[in-house]
C-alpha cells in the first residue's frame, strides 16, 4: 500500500470537519454521523492518475472510517490506524509492521489538509439526480494539498465519490459502493494476525 492509496482517507475525513461555509443540510448531517460515534463502511475503488507520466495506480478493497480511526483492507494487506499507532499486516509475507502514528509526519494526515480549510476553500453545492448532491471545493492556497475537491453524496449523506486535483494536476478518484454509517465497534480497529507472524516494531 503506497501513501497515495491512503490519500482518499484524508479526503473522506476532511468532510467531517467542514460546514462553516456550507449552507445546505448535507454537511451537518454528514458530520453528525461521525460525531455520533458511527463508522462509515464501504467497498471502494481508488485510482491515482499521474499527469506527468500518464500512468495510473489502482486499488480496491474495503474501508471503515470513524472520526478518529480508520481501517483499510486491500490487496492482501490490512492497515489499521488508531490515532496513536499504525499497524499493517502483510498476508503474503506474514508480517506485521507496527509504528508510531503522528499526523504531523503523515503527508496525508487530515491536519495537513485541514489547516485553514474553512477560510481558504470556497465551497459550492449542486443538486443532482436521485437526490445526490455535488460539493465542489476550490482553493488557491499555496500550502493546500489539493486545489480542487469534488465530493458526491447520496440522499442519506453517504459519500459516493471523491475526486481531488493537486497543483500538478494529478488526479485522485475514489468511488464507494454499498456505503453506510453503522454503529461504531472498537473491535474493528484491533489488528488480528496469525501467532507465527513476524513482528517488526519500529516504535523503539
Amino acid at each position: 500500500m503506497g501513501l497515495k492509496i491512503y490519500s482518499f482517507i484524508t479526503l473522506l475525513l476532511l468532510i467531517t470537519t467542514l460546514g462553516v461555509q456550507a449552507q445546505d443540510k448535507v454537511f451537518p448531517k454528514l458530520r453528525a454521523n461521525f460525531e455520533n460515534e458511527k463508522v462509515f463502511v464501504a467497498d471502494f475503488e481508488h485510482t491515482y492518475f499521474d499527469s506527468y507520466t500518464k500512468e495510473s495506480l489502482a486499488s480496491e478493497g474495503k474501508i471503515w472510517v470513524s472520526s478518529d480511526k480508520y481501517r483499510l483492507d486491500s490487496e492482501s494487506q490490512l492497515l489499521i490506524v488508531d490515532g496513536v499507532n499504525s499497524k499493517v499486516y502483510d498476508e503474503v509475507r506474514n508480517r506485521v509492521i507496527i509504528s508510531d502514528y503522528s499526523a504531523e509526519d503523515d503527508d496525508f494526515a487530515p491536519s495537513r489538509m485541514l489547516n485553514g480549510v474553512d477560510s481558504t476553500y470556497t465551497i459550492s453545492e449542486e443538486s443532482m439526480k436521485d437526490g445526490r448532491t455535488k460539493i465542489t471545493m476550490v482553493t488557491d492556497d499555496d500550502f493546500a494539498l489539493y486545489v480542487r475537491v469534488v465530493i458526491v453524496v447520496d440522499a442519506q449523506a453517504n459519500p459516493v465519490s471523491i475526486s481531488a486535483y493537486d497543483f500538478s494536476d494529478n488526479e485522485i478518484v475514489t468511488t464507494f459502493k454499498n456505503g453506510a454509517f453503522l454503529p461504531k465497534n472498537e473491535e474493528l480497529f484491533v489488528l488480528k494476525y496469525p501467532q507465527d507472524a513476524e513482528i517488526v516494531d519500529t516504535r523503539y
